[in-house]
């Protein structure tokens, strides 16, 4: 074993969905979540959000260019759940808007990640995929970090 790894992490770059309606996958990541269109590979079924600086691919399960990612076990799933960082956020202006959509919110919680302790609030997308949404750590005289 090396005692140097020669390369360096920097965060999550993307994390791949499989979906069976890409026009809904779209209207969600869009609409809900205000991502941003990125890279399109017409001839394998697969979009590219941009959630931030980080990439959310969406890889439509009906396309014939999708045959390599359709799962060996129906129903199967292969990700727990992605965090997604967010800026600051009103936790009842977050309540409101996924209410408007149809999104439930599964649970509220308080817990660590990447960037410390801080507000999280758990959803899935139309296809059943666990989202995280994280905002900034909370610091214990209230502050909030970037």
């Amino acid at each position: 074993m090396s005692a140097e790894i020669p390369f360096s992490l920097v965060g999550i770059d993307h994390v791949v969905f499989l979906v069976d309606d890409m026009d809904k996958a779209l209207a969600f990541y869009h609409g809900v979540l205000g991502c941003q269109s990125g890279y399109s590979y017409p001839a394998l079924g697969m979009e590219q959000v941009w959630a931030g600086a980080a990439l959310i691919v969406l890889w439509d399960t009906t396309h014939p260019g999708a045959k390599s990612a359709i799962p060996p076990v129906s129903g199967g799933r292969n990700v727990d759940h992605v965090c997604i960082a967010t800026s600051p956020f009103d936790h009842d202006a977050l309540r409101a808007h996924m209410k408007a959509h149809g999104v439930d919110i599964e649970l509220e919680a308080f817990h660590g990640g990447a960037r410390g302790m801080g507000d999280s609030f758990y959803i899935r997308d139309p296809f059943g995929n666990k989202l995280e949404i994280k905002g900034p750590a909370v610091y214990p005289d209230g502050t909030i970090g970037d």
